[in-house]
């Protein structure tokens, strides 16, 4: 995905910077990390409080395989619901969403 469908995708959110990131992209919103692109595809800051949002629409979580390579490794990223990637104001409200994450992390 370029930055321009990047950008795009979140206008209703606001402004994103975008940054590459581990041979991927971050997506920055007032600073903080909401989103990554990676393998082309785009992936929403989740924590506790919002994962169960994403669970319930359908979305898988990022997971890698660890180093011993026994069990995968969850990250705190999940995709897109589908309906999102077609309506500006649901993309609004899982955008906020992965805003609100970022800023609970504090990271």
């Amino acid at each position: 995905m370029d930055n321009d469908d990047i950008r795009d995708l979140f206008s209703s959110l606001g402004p994103v910077v975008i940054k590459r990131l581990f041979g991927g992209k971050g997506i920055y919103y007032d600073g903080v990390i909401i989103a990554i692109e990676y393998r082309d595809e785009i992936l929403l800051k989740a924590d506790e409080i919002s994962a169960p949002y994403f669970e319930g629409a359908g979305c898988e979580q990022w997971t890698y395989t660890g180093k011993n390579r026994s069990k995968p490794v969850a990250m705190p990223y999940w995709s897109i619901p589908g309906d999102a990637l077609d309506d500006p104001d649901i993309m609004a409200e899982w955008a906020r969403r992965a805003y609100e994450a970022a800023v609970r992390s504090g990271k």
